[in-house]
């Protein structure tokens, strides 16, 4: 299980820069006009984890797999999207499909390059499509309010839920304020991803700067992070010119590369990162001869679930998960050192599986 984040922004401030280079492809085209990504492209790329390539070692394994993860870079939005200006239509029924929102705003000055707007204030951008997806929103729930209340008086209790639960988005929405910041109890989480709200999905800030300020940022980026803060969100500062860059240089060089100008990673292990802890999601290991890999899960995950990403024979016929964290496995030398030193576990249904978890499950056939 990966996720799937869609990159949004207004047009020009380097959504398919940031693509390419996430995705290593030239599949988007970046021009200097709106509207140039007509359709929506889908980059699927690894996610790296260092830790993967340790437990390869150790176990000697043929093949390393990481997880992986969907980039879509879908195209520009503009004042009036959700009255189907620009592409609004497709921007918006392209990003519900979506887990989550990567937001590249545009924190850069250059006169070559316009702004849709004349000016660049990253804040006035977020709020042009916060506002979008939010007046989508809103036209959305009270489309659907009546059909909710028809159910909830025929007796559906599912539906008088769903129905106060987007009475409370609805009070948010008409004060300006999206959705995501609803609060719900946990059980009610269900309820939320089935009202389908664009506004309520997470949001990660790219804030795109020049290469000069890709170490600190700037002014621009700052606010950026500053409104993350404020909302609860994640914020990440990239050069997208940067990274398209390095994109297209062998590891070797990239490493040289990102000394040169005084980074320590890629912007794609950042953005992964952030989008990871966006999510609350979780990786755990499979490891053997054959192969060593990576498998994602959401946090809270318990063990049948967690087999059943792999497959799900092994998740209706879970008997239980043998277990070593990912430390032990690395400092007692692999599974049989690990087990002599008492820390290889066996675990029921009820265990909730932690992040580098090296897992092996039996199940019944």
């Amino acid at each position: 299980m990966g996720f799937k984040c869609g990159i949004v922004g207004l047009p020009n401030v380097g959504k398919s820069t940031l693509f390419n280079a996430l995705t290593q492809t030239a599949a988007a085209q970046a021009a200097n006009y709106p509207f140039c990504t007509i359709e929506p492209n889908v980059g699927d790329v690894a996610v790296p984890d260092p830790r993967l390539e340790k437990l390869a070692k150790i176990a000697s394994s043929k093949e390393i797999i990481p997880t992986r993860l969907a980039f879509i870079d879908i195209a520009g939005l503009v004042r009036g999207a959700s009255k189907g200006e620009g592409l609004g239509n497709q921007f918006l029924g392209t990003i519900r499909e979506c887990d989550a929102i990567a937001h590249v705003v545009r924190c850069f000055e250059d006169s070559d390059i316009t702004h849709v707007a004349g000016k660049i204030a990253p804040l006035d951008d977020i709020e042009t499509v916060e506002t979008e997806l939010m007046l989508a929103d809103l036209e959305s729930l009270e489309r659907r309010a009546a059909g909710l209340e028809k159910k909830a008086k025929g007796g559906d209790k599912e539906a008088k839920e769903a129905l106060l639960l987007a009475g409370r988005c609805l009070v948010l929405l008409h004060e300006g304020k999206p959705a995501r910041l609803v609060e719900i109890k946990q059980e009610e989480q269900k309820l939320l991803n089935g009202l389908g709200l664009l506004s309520a999905k997470p949001v990660l800030y790219v804030g795109n700067v020049e290469e000069a300020f890709a170490c600190r940022g700037n002014g621009f980026s700052n606010a950026v992070e500053a409104r993350a803060g404020e909302e609860g969100a994640a914020a990440v500062i990239v050069s997208a010119k940067i990274e398209s860059e390095i994109a297209v240089l062998a590891d070797d060089e990239q490493k040289e590369y990102l000394e040169a100008v005084g980074l320590n990673e890629q912007g794609l292990n950042r953005v992964i990162r952030a989008g990871y802890g966006l999510l609350r999601l979780i990786t755990f290991f499979t490891v053997g001869p054959k192969e060593a890999r990576a498998w994602t899960v959401a946090q809270g995950t318990k063990a049948p679930q967690a087999a059943g990403v792999i497959h799900t024979d092994f998740e209706k016929g879970f008997i239980r998960a043998e277990t070593i964290a990912y430390a032990d496995y690395v400092a007692f030398h692999g599974e049989a050192g690990a087990r002599e030193a008492g820390k290889f576990r066996l675990e029921g249904k009820d265990y909730i599986v932690a992040d580098g978890d090296v897992l092996h499950f039996r199940f019944a056939t």
